[in-house]
């Protein structure tokens, strides 16, 4: 779904409200953070005039400034992995997202090896959120936590407490399975907005089901195997239920029972059970890989007043890393794009 058809949608279930009518969980905006800051990093090979690569860190404030402006929200959150958020995962999975960032994803004009590109991937992501403290956006990363999960978990609460309109930024495919008629993923890549309308146009299948699709067909992204033999097409002619009505990972063990003697598939499904299984749990963003500790943070976090807008300080790092045309007129930028989030209210 386009820009303009997705706020067309919008303004049929949400009235057309002033800034000051809004309140603060109107509109949320969820941002994948270091997806967005990887996607800036490998696409814009800019450097500043002392030659540092400025790519990842002007790209991303840029592109947060462009999400602003486009989604309207009344409240962002920037979500990071935490350090050795993997962990959970692997421990289900040893091959789960191995392999991952081996290959070099700029070009030789600007790093002498991986270890320099990893350096300055490291530098710019640790001043990124020092620029993003500078302003009324909430930023969260816990050790040991996928901001998938975050995220699950954030989206699922606006929604359900706060009856908000959730916008999830990131080229992750894993999002696509909370898209709900309140929940919305925006990739980037793309350039399109995931309802549940969208989901069953692109993928032929369910929103609510598109876990399932997953776990059948796997994702080689995150190096998790999927059924041998069933394919995106072949999918639906082994479970056209898929289309139709919402299902469980129990119902596909079910039918696979009825009719594994009708095709090889239904068997290695039936063999499969316990993989199928651990794939699935993998994958599943309905119980995200994360502590209560954790998730009361987050219920806080929800309810805390949005931090202030600190321009001068922002603007000071911004000449200090030499940024300069990254973003034009930069005082008017900060202003237009954050200042009217700390007038609405609770």
């Amino acid at each position: 779904m386009k820009h303009k058809e997705l706020f067309k949608l919008l303004d049929e279930v949400q009235e057309d409200k002033t800034a000051t009518e809004l309140k603060r969980h109107d509109r949320v905006l969820l941002i994948d953070g270091l997806n967005l800051f990887f996607r800036n990093f490998a696409m814009l090979n800019m450097v500043n005039p002392d030659g540092v690569h400025i790519g990842g860190l002007g790209g991303f404030l840029r592109s947060l400034g462009a999400l602003i402006r486009q989604i309207q929200p009344t409240s962002v959150y920037v979500v990071f992995d935490g350090a050795g958020s993997t962990t959970n995962r692997k421990n289900l999975l040893p091959e789960y997202k191995s392999g991952r960032n081996l290959q070099r994803i700029t070009n030789w004009e600007v790093f002498e090896d991986l270890d320099d590109e990893h350096d300055s991937k490291v530098d710019q992501i640790v001043r990124l959120i020092q620029y993003l403290k500078m302003l009324p956006i909430k930023t969260v990363a816990f050790d040991k936590v996928e901001a998938d999960d975050i995220i699950a978990v954030l989206s699922k609460k606006l929604e359900t407490e706060y009856n908000s309109n959730v916008f999830i930024v990131s080229s992750d495919k894993d999002f696509i399975q909370i898209v709900t008629d309140k929940t919305i993923v925006y990739r980037p890549m793309e350039k399109e907005y995931y309802t549940k309308e969208t989901v069953k146009e692109k993928f032929g299948v369910l929103a609510e089901n598109f876990i399932l699709y997953k776990t059948l067909l796997g994702d080689n992204s995150d190096k998790v195997p999927g059924v041998k033999g069933l394919g995106a097409k072949g999918i639906f002619k082994k479970f056209p239920e898929l289309q139709e009505q919402i299902l469980t990972l129990n119902d596909i063990f079910d039918i696979s029972t009825r009719k594994f003697k009708e095709h090889v598939v239904y068997s290695r499904i039936v063999q499969d059970q316990d993989r199928l299984e651990n794939t699935y749990k993998i994958m599943d963003l309905s119980t995200p890989m994360i502590d209560e500790h954790e998730i009361e943070f987050l219920n806080h976090l929800v309810k805390d007043d949005l931090p202030e807008l600190n321009s001068k300080p922002f603007i000071t790092l911004y000449e200090e890393d030499k940024l300069g045309g990254m973003i034009r007129n930069l005082e008017y930028w900060i202003r237009d794009n954050f200042a009217e989030l700390k007038l609405y209210s609770e």
